[in-house]
Formats: structure tokens, sequence, C-alpha cells
């Protein structure tokens, strides 16, 4: 069975630009990514149109609440047929545990994921995220982590909530490029490492400042990666995802 590596990011404000791109796409060659902008502007329908289409959906939006509310909003998420959702790490193990068990009592469930990520001007970053766990928003750099009450280093941050995602049933985790190779050694090879940051050589690193190359970041022991611009404004956006797609299945030959 056909298992792409690449997860399109849907980053549009409405479902024009999304879809006219998303009609230059094969759901074979890519899955697709949709966060809370355009989730906001377009809502459930939106989703059940990409998923009748074929492709895998993975729905961004980082639930972090109560227990009982996240574990009902990832029941709804799933009944839209999605394939991947995540949560906030840092809402605790019992938060990811009741989202865990809520998932389980279905037939078919989406992969959960944990996310992790921190992204400040010139700062260290990280992330988790299938059941895919949230814990430190992109926008937050090392001084804040510390005025919110985060206790150690990023990179102590990350080990510490992948672990607690991991021991709480979550799939995976989002991650930085750089955290791969450190998270793939601590939590082994089942666990899924979803990853944000990945840039084509030559490409222009937009807001992204810990990249790796697709080739890169899969050798490393990414599961999955999330691209963006390099494909969604490409002047030819199946070319664009069929050369990082084939950079990758070199990779993955080259390392086995």
């Amino acid at each position: 069975m056909h298992n792409p590596t690449v997860i399109v990011a849907l980053d549009f404000p409405s479902a024009d630009g999304a879809l006219a791109l998303v009609e230059r796409l094969d759901p074979a060659d890519c899955r697709l990514k949709v966060g809370k902008e355009l989730f906001t502007r377009t809502g459930p329908a939106f989703i059940e149109r990409l998923v009748a289409a074929g492709f895998d959906v993975f729905l961004d939006l980082k639930y972090h609440d109560i227990p009982n509310t996240v574990a009902s909003a990832c029941d709804a998420a799933a009944d839209l047929g999605v394939w991947m959702l995540n949560v906030h790490a840092g809402g605790g193990r019992r938060m990811m545990e009741a989202a865990v068990e809520r998932l389980a009592r279905r037939t078919a469930r989406p992969v959960l994921i944990g996310v992790i990520i921190l992204t400040g001007e010139g700062e260290k970053a990280f992330a988790a995220g299938a059941d895919i766990g949230v814990t430190i928003l992109t926008s937050l750099g090392e001084s804040d982590i510390r005025e919110v009450g985060f206790a150690g280093t990023p990179q102590d941050n990350v080990r510490r909530l992948a672990s607690l995602a991991e021991a709480s049933g979550l799939d995976g985790v989002v991650c930085s490029p750089l955290e791969v190779t450190s998270l793939r050694t601590s939590c082994g090879p089942g666990f899924l490492l979803v990853t944000p940051g990945v840039r084509p050589k030559g490409a222009a690193l937009d807001d992204q400042r810990r990249v790796m190359t697709p080739g890169e970041a899969v050798r490393a022991g990414a599961s999955y990666l999330v691209v963006g611009r390099p494909i969604t404004a490409a002047a030819d956006p199946a070319a664009s995802l069929a050369a990082i797609n084939a950079e990758i299945a070199s990779a993955l030959e080259s390392a086995a």
C-alpha cells in the first residue's frame, strides 16, 4: 500500500486557493494538512470534501483543554474521517490518555500525535505532535519558556514531553528536524516523528530557521515531512512535490 511521506500544508486563507492547489495534486503522492485559519473559515465540510477526494488529512488544531473536552473534540474530528490529529502535550497525561481512550472505542481511529515545537527568533526550537500532542507554541523562545514556568532547556522539555506523550499512548509527536535523531533514539522505531521545517536545497527559508532537506530529515529518522511553500508557492506544485518525493526515495534507498 502506498504510504506518502510528504504532508502538504494548506496554509491558505480560503477554500478557493486551497482547492486550486489540491486539484493539481494526487492523493497517491501526498497527504494534506489543514490548520486553524483554514478550518475556521471553511469548517468540517471542507475536511469531508478533501477526504472524499481521496486524501489523508492531518487536522492540525492542537487541542488543549480539560480531558473530557479534548476527548470529545478528538472523537468529533474522527467522525470527519481525518487520518491524523494532534493535541497539546502540555495539557498533561490525563488529557492525552482521555483522548487515546476515547479514540480506542472506534473501529478505525485516526493517528494521534503531540506537539512540542518551539521556534523563537534566534532561539532553539522544539515540537511534539497522529495521536499527536502539542507542547510549546512555535512563537515562544527560551526566555518565554522560563516566563510561563517551564523548567530546563528546550531540549530537556522536548525529551520530557515526547516521553510523556509516548507514555500516555500517543502515536508520535511533531518535532523540529534537529530533534529527530535524539527522539528516534529515546522513543524507539515505532514512534511517529512528524517534521516541519523541511526545505529542498535552494528553497527560501521563509520563517523557518532550523531546517533540513527532505533527504536529511528521513535519513535522521523522520516519519512524515510537513512541507508548505516549497510546494504551494511553486509554479508547478506537482513537479515540486515529485522532486521532493524522488529525493526521499533516494535517501531511503541509500540508507537501506
